[in-house]
């Protein structure tokens, strides 16, 4: 796997793994995990890009936020990290909380995003699920944030993976959700909570890739259609037989889409 490096933005630690030349590649995790999900991404695509993968403040190596921050927080520490790495304007792709980042980093800092490609993502969970759902996935994450990650980490296993998928991959996954930063979850996932993009999706105006699969427990059809609908000129890929974790379960099929699409994002300028 790709050694880890640091940087320092607005006096948070944050790690990272880099790979490659060539157009800037930034990719955001889910949560609670972090940049290893990615390996099979910078190993697949750092051959034509410089691929770059963030541990988000409270995620990974990195160190962990305030407390009470926001989504928009993220998006300005994910900023300056991109201006720190001279990655600007770089093309983004994140899944889950990762794709709703993505989103908030392109309404808030429009001139460092060259396009978006969004991975089983959200408008935030308070732009995607009905309020029910957003308390209820907020009040596990908080019981769950109080237990060892043994009690709760092959419930939530379950709904990123469909039934059938490959055990490593869940080994994969409970190595990192072990790792996990208690506070920094709750912390994180309360903003994703608050956050509502919904009024962002007709105004993004660079190339835009979505990404879903199809047997997503977590970002399910009601979730891919809205923000397909709103991002006009949105290309969106359904992938079968495959749950939230794309990029680990799918990642031949997903590194092909995405340097597809890049190739054609680049060939356009």
């Amino acid at each position: 796997m790709t050694e880890v490096s640091w940087v320092d933005v607005d006096g948070l630690t944050v790690a990272y793994r880099e790979q490659g030349e060539g157009p800037p590649l930034l990719l955001l995790h889910g949560w609670p995990l972090d940049s290893r999900e990615w390996h099979r991404q910078i190993a697949g695509l750092s051959d034509e890009f410089r691929v770059v993968a963030w541990d988000a403040p409270g995620a990974g190596l990195s160190s962990d936020p305030p407390q009470a921050s926001t989504l928009s927080d993220w998006a300005g520490w994910l900023a300056g990290f991109i201006q720190a790495l001279g990655l600007a304007p770089a093309h983004v792709a994140g899944l889950s909380f990762g794709g709703g980042l993505a989103l908030q980093l392109f309404q808030d800092h429009r001139e460092v995003v060259r396009s978006l490609i969004l991975v089983s993502a959200y408008a935030g969970w308070g732009g995607s699920l009905p309020p029910d759902e957003v308390e209820s996935r907020i009040s596990l994450t908080r019981r769950n944030s109080e237990l060892p990650p043994a009690e709760w980490a092959p419930a939530l296993i379950n709904t990123l993976l469909p039934e059938g998928s490959h055990p490593e991959l869940a080994d994969e996954l409970a190595v990192m959700l072990e790792d996990s930063h208690p506070a920094a979850t709750r912390t994180s996932l309360e903003a994703f909570a608050a956050a509502d993009l919904r009024d962002t999706l007709p105004k993004v105006n660079v190339p835009t890739l979505l990404l879903y699969g199809e047997l997503d427990a977590r970002s399910t059809r009601a979730v891919w259609e809205p923000i397909h609908a709103e991002i006009a000129h949105s290309r969106l890929v359904v992938i079968p037989d495959v749950g939230h974790m794309i990029d680990m379960q799918a990642p031949d099929r997903c590194n092909r889409e995405i340097r597809t699409f890049l190739r054609q994002t680049e060939h356009v300028d």
